[in-house]
Formats: C-alpha cells, structure tokens, sequence
C-alpha cells in the first residue's frame, strides 16, 4: 500500500505490539529523514490495534490485508505483492520474517496440505459481518477494541 500498512502479528509479550511500532517509529523514520534530508514524523497519526479474538477472524484478516494490494488494484494477484504473506502461506515461499500463526498450522497435516487450505479460503467471499467490521476499524479511530468473537466453526471448519 502506497499510504498505510496492515500487520497481522501475534505478541509474545502484553505491550509488545506497541513497543514494537514505538522502535519502527524511531529507527526507520530517522533513517528515512536523514536519507531525504527531512525532519518530523511520517505518521498521519498514531497506529491502530485490534485484538483478533477467535480463529475464525484471524483467518479473514489475513484474507483482508492479503486481498487489499489487489482490491486497490496495485497488482492482479495478492502473492505479486512484494510486502504480502500470501506468497508463503498459500505458495510455500520462504520468508524468515514470517512466523506461522498456530492457526495456519491446523489448516493442514502437512506444508502442502495448509498451503492448498490458505488457497482455497481466498476462493470464497468474506463473512460480510467481517468485512464490514475490519473496514470500519481500520477507518476509524478506535484503539485496542476486540473484534470478532462470533463463533469460528459457523463459516471455517479449521481441521485439527
């Protein structure tokens, strides 16, 4: 995206997340200032945070924020972008900044078996309860509100 970022991360620690985007703020928008020879932030504002509450959400974020590049249109397909999951969750491209989210792993037996899953998911509409929520979250300026905690099982059997 030419103008904003979805991460979908999982903390190890509570406050991670924003200690995180504190160290993003701090070391990449000094080197990208002193490259433009510029001063000031390059954030319209502060970040934005949701919990992802159940399996079932998780899944449409990642469907989400993988589609968005496309929906734009920036590229055709969402593995053509240069900054997306979808290359190594749905194609088995090797990415080492890319932990496999404990969900991803049950979509499948094996590397083969999950990749077809996370295909097929992007086959299908998104719950538009979902899609209508993610967009109002990411528009407005709620902070740390949960989302999601409608039951995953009524539109994603997960195979355990």
């Amino acid at each position: 995206m030419t103008n904003h970022v979805h991460l979908l991360v999982t903390p190890a620690r509570p406050g991670s997340v924003s200690r995180m985007m504190q160290a993003i703020g701090r070391r990449y928008v000094g080197s990208f200032n002193a490259r433009y020879r510029r001063t000031g932030t390059l954030w319209e504002g502060r970040f934005k945070a949701a919990l992802v509450d159940t399996d079932r959400y998780l899944l449409t974020c990642y469907r989400y924020i993988e589609l968005n590049p496309a929906r734009v249109p920036m590229v055709e397909a969402p593995g053509e972008y240069h900054w997306s999951s979808y290359a190594c969750n749905a194609l088995g491209a090797h990415e080492a900044r890319i932990t496999p989210h404990a969900c991803y792993l049950v979509l499948g037996a094996g590397a083969a078996a999950r990749q077809l899953a996370f295909r097929e998911l992007f086959g299908q509409p998104p719950p538009q309860d979902h899609s209508a929520e993610l967009r109002a979250h990411t528009h407005s300026s709620a902070h740390g509100a949960a989302t999601g905690s409608a039951p995953r099982s009524r539109y994603w059997p997960i195979a355990r």
